[in-house]
């Protein structure tokens, strides 16, 4: 059995430029883009490939193949956009060797891309599964056109894997879903609050607490989920997201029949309701200043409160959120502090105050972009002594290029984020309004029952 994925590498032609040339030197400005060059390393750095044994080039030579993939790009002049695709095949643990793990690698890129790409195969031995690696240029070396993945590529890919291992005898996956993306798979391994652990938590406490379905599925509404146990696969969502997730693919044994039956393990004394809690530390300002459903353009203190609901503030607090709307956000902490940490350095408290902000950000990157553009001419004219003392300066002036960037990217973050955050928090307010009214609903009913 085989999974596959596959996932493009943003960056620059100078980039790769840059790497070849001092590999060392290199600064690499995104994880991707570092384990993209990884690979290319691995033909260098051999001990987890079996001493390179495992490392095989198509169209290309495995010493020299980024170099040769950077000529392809200059030869078409295809040097922005996409620079790569790098992906994964990796194998069931103890199904396969390292030398068919490798030959089913080579025959699936092969199949899938040998006709119009460079690309360059690894078979890593370091995990308790063998994995492949796939990097492949985005540009043909055929005819210069780029490489365009797509859900009919997808569904190729994993056909073509499947195809092979079946001609070598392997398993494979009967009836594949969908799976996360790579950062929140990274993140689910790590154990953080992404979506789907925070689907398996609630759900597995509305299992052990509830001795029947229905108050199964009572305990998860009041938690905030929409729920479906109407057909064969009980269902859950959260309201900002479309579609529903199947409990069996959260956990293939939360299967009706499987729930049902060791469902109430902690409800000893009846079936246990989902209680929401909130900050007790939170200042009175900032607890009585959120209106729901208004929206606010006091940014500064939308973000405080809902740092408090979170758990971030007060520091050292033992509070932690309990509703699934804000358990997810609890893996961007580090985001939520910068940003909370800019708009304090700036004294940004409205909307208005992070478009000055913005303005003046953008004028300042441009004056030093025109002036580095000055640089580079006198550069072109200067004498060899010169030329020294001017790029040193040009350097320094594209260091406050870089540092300008990270703040307006950081400026326009923290408007986009801000209305999630008001999103969020208005989610939060209605469902507790709801589960309010339904208790009240509740009470009413069952004095009714007990006048009649």
């Amino acid at each position: 059995m085989a999974t596959t994925s596959l996932w493009h590498i943003e960056g620059r032609l100078k980039d790769l430029i840059d790497y070849v040339e001092n590999p060392d030197k290199t600064v690499v400005r995104t994880k991707d883009l570092q384990d993209f060059y990884n690979v290319f390393a691995y033909v260098q750095r051999p001990e987890a490939t079996e001493q390179g044994e495992y490392v095989s080039a198509t169209n290309c030579l495995k010493e020299i193949a980024l170099q040769q993939m950077i000529l392809t790009k200059k030869q078409y002049g295809k040097d922005d956009g996409y620079i790569a695709w790098h992906g994964y095949q990796s194998f069931k643990p103890d199904e396969v060797t390292p030398e068919l793990a490798h030959e089913i690698g080579l025959k699936t890129a092969k199949k899938m891309w040998g006709d119009r790409f460079q690309i360059i195969v690894t078979t890593h031995l370091d995990k308790d599964h063998l994995h492949n690696h796939f990097c492949f240029n985005s540009v043909s070396f055929l005819d210069g056109k780029k490489y365009n993945y797509s859900k009919t590529e997808q569904r190729k890919l994993r056909n073509v894997s499947d195809r092979i291992c079946t001609e070598h005898g392997l398993s494979v996956i009967e009836n594949p879903h969908k799976a996360p993306s790579r950062q929140v798979w990274l993140d689910e391994k790590s154990g953080k609050p992404t979506r789907y652990n925070v689907y398996r938590e609630d759900v597995r406490e509305a299992i052990n607490f509830s001795r029947r379905p229905y108050y199964m599925e009572e305990y998860l509404q009041r938690k905030g989920y929409i729920t479906d146990f109407t057909g064969k696969h009980w269902k859950i969502r959260l309201p900002q997201y479309e579609h529903f997730t199947r409990l069996d693919t959260l956990d293939k044994r939360w299967t009706p029949e499987n729930i049902q039956r060791t469902m109430g393990a902690y409800a000893s004394f009846g079936n246990r309701r989902a209680t929401i809690s909130y900050p007790p530390q939170m200042p009175r300002d900032l607890k009585e200043w959120y209106k729901p459903f208004h929206k606010t353009s006091h940014i500064y203190k939308l973000y405080l409160h809902y740092c408090y609901l979170l758990g971030i503030l007060p520091k050292n607090t033992d509070y932690k959120p309990t509703s699934p709307y804000l358990k997810e956000d609890l893996r961007k902490l580090d985001e939520f502090s910068e940003q909370v940490r800019y708009m304090s350095k700036y004294g940004i408290e409205t909307f208005d105050d992070l478009y000055a902000n913005r303005e003046k950000l953008q004028n300042e990157m441009d004056k030093w972009i025109a002036y580095r553009t000055k640089l580079q001419n006198k550069i072109r004219r200067a004498s060899p002594a010169e030329k020294e003392t001017l790029r040193q300066e040009k350097s320094g002036v594209t260091e406050r290029i870089t540092e300008l960037r990270k703040q307006l990217k950081l400026n326009k973050g923290i408007e986009k984020r801000s209305v999630k955050i008001q999103e969020k928090t208005d989610l939060l307010y209605a469902n507790e309004y709801r589960a309010k009214e339904e208790m009240q609903h509740k009470k009413t009913q069952r004095k009714e029952r007990e006048i009649r």
